[in-house]
């Protein structure tokens, strides 16, 4: 009988530096004409002619943002393009190149990064981006990923936050909570793990729920479809730290108020159900729990029409004088002052 081969382990120094580089990268091909030169010298080389450019870096830290006990390293690698890509795709601009920068400890092997990296270069096949550079140094906290997302548009294509005006109607797409709810089941289960290393959890009831906060995915769709039912956004945002802190950050740019309905927040059935296995309440997590990478927009008034059969959508709410506030409105018709009680990195 064959014994099972221990997995390999080969350690980064056997490469040095530049040669992770060469390994990590062979896999990343040119696909954006706007890309003249990618890795390989000392910076790269974009062309974008009379179009404008639009940059969004975020940063990811072990302990932080992620935890490797159940995010595998595949997911993580595509995740950390999903969430910079979505800034992109806030901003009404397409994403074009990325840059990716890691800082390792030594107890990561080359395999392990190849799944990260394997990640990344599932991702920017799948949103037709360019791989075009970044940096690896090593780390004594774990693993460290910064990505910078690059994007293009015309000018009088891009959407600012600020744009929002009184009468706006507050548009969301997808639906919300279920990727904060998946995280919960996820440490749920990992303590569960802990206590009894020998149990196999039944994750197939929150399939849905799981892969919203294990796999998410950007929302760049949303700008051609846009475009083909000739609606433009007034002012736009991505949902990463909470539907609240959102419409917040929109209103304070725009100088408006905000009625969100409660009745309004899309929300999967999958969601509900987990909510009260948990016995927390559902519109909490909804307008709190961030992670998801919808799009947040506002439109004006006469433009209803041209969405309100469109599935993507949900009419959420509508833009008030900005000294009337930014308030919740319950199911009860009770009016709640809006507050933020999203994400807040530097409350971690």
């Amino acid at each position: 009988m064959l014994e099972d081969k221990a997995p390999q382990r080969t350690q980064l120094s056997q490469l040095g530096e530049f040669g992770l580089i060469d390994h990590l990268t062979n896999k990343f091909d040119v696909k954006q004409p706007s890309t003249l030169k990618s890795i390989g010298d000392d910076a790269a080389v974009l062309n974008f002619k009379d179009k404008k450019v639009v940059i969004s870096t975020d940063l990811l830290i072990e302990g932080v943002h992620f935890d490797l006990t159940y995010m595998p390293l595949r997911h993580l690698g595509y995740k950390s393009v999903v969430v910079n890509v979505s800034d992109i795709c806030a901003m009404n601009a397409m994403p074009t190149q990325i840059t990716v920068s890691v800082a390792v400890s030594n107890r990561f092997p080359l395999e392990a990064l190849e799944e990260l990296f394997d990640g990344i270069a599932l991702a920017s096949k799948f949103y037709n981006i360019d791989v075009i550079g970044g940096d690896t140094t090593s780390s004594q906290k774990g693993l460290i990923i910064s990505i910078t997302a690059i994007g293009e548009a015309i000018e009088e294509d891009i959407i600012y936050r600020n744009g929002a005006k009184e009468g706006d109607l507050l548009i969301v797409s997808g639906d919300l909570g279920s990727a904060y709810m998946g995280l919960q089941i996820l440490e749920r289960e990992k303590q569960v793990f802990q206590v009894n290393p020998n149990n196999q959890p039944d994750l197939d009831p929150y399939s849905y729920l799981i892969e919203r906060q294990l796999k998410p995915e950007a929302r760049h769709d949303i700008r051609e479809l846009l475009v083909k039912l000739e609606v433009k956004p007034t002012s736009m945002i991505d949902i990463s730290d909470g539907l609240s802190s959102e419409i917040i950050h929109i209103c304070k740019q725009s100088k408006v108020g905000c009625n969100l309905y409660e009745e309004k927040i899309p929300v999967d059935p999958q969601f509900i159900n987990v909510c009260e296995e948990f016995n927390i309440d559902s519109t909490t997590v909804a307008i709190n729990g961030g992670e998801d990478y919808e799009l947040l927009f506002t439109i004006r008034l006469e433009d209803f029409d041209k969405i309100k059969a469109n599935p993507n959508f949900t009419v959420i709410g509508h833009m008030t004088q900005e000294s009337e506030g930014i308030h919740l409105i319950t199911r009860a018709n009770t009016k709640i002052p809006l507050k933020a009680r999203g994400w807040d990195a530097m409350a971690q």
